[in-house]
């Protein structure tokens, strides 16, 4: 499914906060098993009011799911929608030739 420019601005706008991009990368992190609330807020030093408001960003953008385990809600980024974006980004990387990555430095 080919992604379009207002669902990617959409996204974009999701992530262009300091908050969210943390969060939306903790639970890249995290793996598809997601994170409860409660851990992501503990992780984040994040109020829960500040966190429900920035996870219903996320996920109004389409980058996170939302279910719920009990009385937990459990919030997991989606890769699919990632993935798509990252394409999306990359569409007319050089020109529309593969491109090929750039060495990563090693570390210290």
């Amino acid at each position: 499914m080919e992604i379009i420019d207002s669902i990617a601005v959409t996204a974009l706008s999701a992530l262009a906060q300091g908050h969210r991009l943390a969060l939306f990368r903790l639970l890249v992190q995290a793996g598809p098993d997601g994170l409860p609330a409660g851990t992501i807020a503990e992780k984040l030093g994040v109020p829960a009011s500040s966190l429900s408001f920035h996870l219903a960003q996320l996920n109004r953008a389409g980058l996170v799911s939302q279910t719920r385990q009990g009385r937990s809600l459990i919030y997991a980024a989606d890769y699919a929608a990632m993935n798509r974006l990252i394409g999306y980004l990359m569409e007319n990387c050089c020109a529309g030739a593969d491109c090929a990555p750039a060495p990563i430095p090693a570390c210290c």
